[in-house]
């Protein structure tokens, strides 16, 4: 019954009854939902009645089926064109040469997309590459529309022979750069302009998942985790099932404290990037502030084993052995870490390790004192390590109740802790 009503969308296609074929492929993917065909068929018929967002729309979930789909990337490189998303439609353009190394068609888009750009030269580049290849396959019309298209554009200084050259195409600005040139804008500080730009490429591409990866890690930046989350959560529907995405998503959830849900995106990061040891770092200061201290041991040793020299894995490692109260460990792992700061000349971090191994080893009238030590051991676990939280905590009992002693100090702000948290 399927066949039926896709036959029928074809034939009304062709009589333009665009409306028509529309329904009939509908009927058809209720019936095959999972026929990539027909998702193809619908989206060009959306593109000949001026709908391109659902032709885009429809465009991906063929691809989703058929990744292998010459055509539907290029439907979808045209679609975009007309929606002004360049960078999306010269990644769907670029997908089809790796397809199809001979598809005129595609470089003659691209040079499209290249004058649109202002890249000249790399536009006459590809005009020129679908001239020989229309020529090769005695399309002489579209060959002819090709060489005129390198001379309205061809710079009036240079000589006409350039066409006869064969020109090298030069590297041009693909989705993946222009992207990673929003997040580096972000990560110098200009997060604003950065959401404007991704605010723009969704306006005219719903349906991009990169373009919500990227404004998931700009909304990290700018501290909003949940709307970051949100559209990482995107992403992912339209099936941008990338370890990036997990890891990112994974981050923002532990920072409103979904801790469990950022280890369960870490493992999925892990499956796809089982070598990445800034992933293990990740989960394990997740299982830490679970108080799994063993479980964050053991992917901090499984980063440091990746990569030995990873300064933020031996850090937080002396963290969870100090949660341990395994304080050699933590002295070692703190020293190595500072030597590592030190070396790369990354002084912020460096001077926060000394901190932490000053704080644990900090000398004091009551440093001989071993009921002294393991007060000031267990209240260091019980803030997880972090002395700094554990300094204000006495400073203010201090503030309190002057004139005790240090040991009494530590006791009123374990007692207070364990009470408040009890």
């Amino acid at each position: 019954m399927n066949d039926e009503f896709y036959n029928k969308g074809l034939e009304k296609a062709q009589q333009k009854d665009y409306a028509g074929a529309i329904e009939e492929f509908t009927r058809a993917l209720q019936l095959a939902p999972y026929l990539p065909e027909a998702y193809y068929q619908r989206g060009l018929a959306y593109y000949d009645l001026g709908e391109i967002l659902n032709a885009v729309s429809d465009f991906t979930e063929a691809l989703k089926l058929d990744p292998q789909s010459v055509e539907a990337y290029y439907c979808r490189a045209l679609a975009r064109v007309a929606l002004k998303n360049l960078p999306g439609a010269l990644a769907d353009v670029e997908q089809v040469i790796r397809l199809n190394v001979n598809y005129a068609a595609a470089y003659n888009l691209r040079g499209t997309v290249c004058r649109k750009q202002g890249y000249i030269q790399d536009a006459i580049a590809n005009f020129k590459k679908a001239a020989e290849l229309y020529l090769q396959q005695k399309d002489t019309e579209n060959c002819r529309q090709c060489l005129e298209k390198i001379k309205q554009i061809q710079p009036k200084e240079q000589p006409a022979a350039i066409v006869q050259a064969t020109p090298t195409i030069a590297p041009i600005k693909s989705e993946k750069e222009y992207f990673a040139q929003l997040l580096e804008k972000a990560e110098k500080g200009d997060t604003r302009e950065a959401m404007e730009d991704l605010n723009w490429a969704l306006r005219v591409d719903p349906q991009d998942a990169q373009a919500y990866c990227c404004r998931g890690v700009v909304r990290c930046k700018q501290g909003n985790y949940r709307e970051a989350i949100s559209d990482f959560n995107q992403a992912l529907r339209l099936n941008f099932d990338d370890a990036i995405v997990y890891r990112n998503r994974g981050k923002a959830r532990s920072q409103i404290g979904d801790h469990t849900g950022a280890i369960a995106d870490f493992n999925s990061a892990l499956q796809m990037q089982p070598q990445d040891a800034m992933l293990y770092v990740a989960r394990g200061n997740a299982y830490r502030v679970m108080g799994n201290y063993l479980g964050a041991i053991n992917d901090y040793t499984q980063a440091l084993q990746i990569n030995p020299d990873d300064a933020t894995a031996y850090y937080n490692r002396g963290i969870a052995y100090t949660c341990l109260e395994e304080m050699e460990r933590a002295v070692e792992d703190y020293q190595r870490a500072a030597s590592i700061f030190c070396e790369k000349e990354d002084w912020g971090n460096y001077q926060e390790v000394l901190d932490s191994l000053n704080k644990i080893n900090s000398p004091s009238s009551n440093s001989g004192n071993a009921r002294y030590k393991l007060l000031r051991q267990r209240l260091l676990r019980l803030v997880g390590g972090y002395w700094e939280i554990a300094q204000r905590l006495i400073d203010q009992a201090k503030y309190d109740y002057p004139g005790m002693s240090e040991e009494w100090y530590l006791q009123k702000v374990i007692g207070d802790w364990e009470r408040d948290r009890g």
